[in-house]
């Protein structure tokens, strides 16, 4: 998150930038915050609902509740980031903290959009196959899911290999950065961020994008009888919505990343480019992290049938509630009767 502000480390450059604007310690500790708190309770509610609802198994439903932990595992080091910028980056958890928390930010990039690609996969084989479709099963997906979490795992090894708490003169600070080999850190730093950029979104987006034409090619030709359609149509909105959002909060990321290359590389040179790239850059990863906000309120307002299941999930929780209550007053009222024939005696014996 910290790369920009390795200038000393990169020897190429000729645009050096040894302050952080203000707005970055004052506006990102709070957005960081606010998305912590609510993409919580929002994820946590979605894994909640779908599991208390054993509608977990599923095959779209399966990738939503992976989904929606991957958000999860990301959230937990919000904290973390927004102290970091609190104090001006200086990290103050210690380097293995470092390495954690930047391995599940880098694994929430790649989860996320490898579980929505297989979301549009399972789309378009449940709209151009549906006999075929209906043949899945739970096994089938739970491996799928494995797989995808492998892959995502290994995409992050580079980021938990190379993050480290730096010393930074210029800032008097330890950031949390990526500690590339001096020699040619421009160089890694550019490899590492085209990594990122073709695996966590230009590929998966290319194949998102082909089964998505290849539905509407479907749609367009089919005009036979539909198996399903109320539910086909509905997990597609779902899927759809999520899918857009992904892109619309992400690819100003990854645009102002590619253009940072370009700097680094020094095939753009301008330091007012240069110096509009750096200020651009957190305003566009606080989009890219809100999206793990946004998802749960798509669920809510897109799906209507998850709004039916939050009901139910609420419903059977009062229910619950009045039944313990109940319970609790036939108890009371229990050992207020059993008491009440020992009184006559006690006065007896009183007396």
């Amino acid at each position: 998150m910290s790369e920009n502000l390795t200038s000393e480390l990169n020897a190429t450059s000729s645009c050096i930038n040894n302050t952080i604007e203000d707005y970055q310690m004052d506006l990102l500790p709070v957005f960081y915050s606010f998305i912590c708190v609510f993409g919580f309770v929002g994820n946590a509610i979605v894994i909640s609902v779908l599991c208390l609802q054993r509608d977990v198994k599923s095959v779209a439903n399966i990738y939503i509740v992976n989904l929606a932990l991957a958000d999860l595992l990301f959230l937990v080091t919000l904290p973390f980031w927004a102290t970091y910028y609190a104090f001006g980056l200086n990290w103050i958890f210690g380097t293995m903290m470092c390495k954690i928390s930047s391995s599940l930010l880098a694994l929430n990039l790649f989860a996320s959009i490898f579980f929505i690609t297989c979301m549009s996969i399972d789309r378009y084989m449940a709209i151009v196959y549906p006999l075929r479709s209906q043949r899945r099963t739970q096994s089938q997906a739970i491996i799928v899911v494995l797989i995808v979490w492998a892959l995502a795992i290994m995409a992050t090894l580079p980021t938990f290999l190379f993050r480290k708490t730096y010393y930074l003169k210029n800032l008097d600070v330890y950031a949390c950065i990526m500690d590339f080999p001096k020699k040619n850190y421009a160089k890694w730093c550019a490899t590492m961020s085209l990594m990122k950029i073709t695996l966590g979104f230009c590929m998966p987006v290319t194949v998102i994008i082909t089964f998505y034409l290849k539905i509407g090619l479907h749609f367009k030709k089919y005009k036979g009888p539909v198996l399903n359609k109320h539910s086909r149509d509905r997990v597609l909105k779902i899927v759809t919505a999520i899918v857009v959002c992904f892109i619309v909060c992400w690819f100003p990321f990854h645009l102002l990343t590619f253009l940072d290359v370009l700097s680094r590389l020094e095939v753009i040179k301008d330091c007012n480019t240069v110096s509009l790239l750096e200020a651009a850059l957190p305003i566009s990863i606080c989009l890219a992290f809100s999206n793990s906000c946004i998802k749960p309120l798509l669920y809510c307002f897109v799906g209507n049938q998850f709004r039916e299941k939050f009901r139910l999930v609420l419903n059977s929780i009062k229910r619950l509630q009045s039944t313990s209550s109940e319970h609790n007053s036939f108890k009371k009222e229990s050992e207020v009767r059993e008491m009440e024939p020992n009184r006559p005696m006690d006065n007896m014996s009183s007396a």
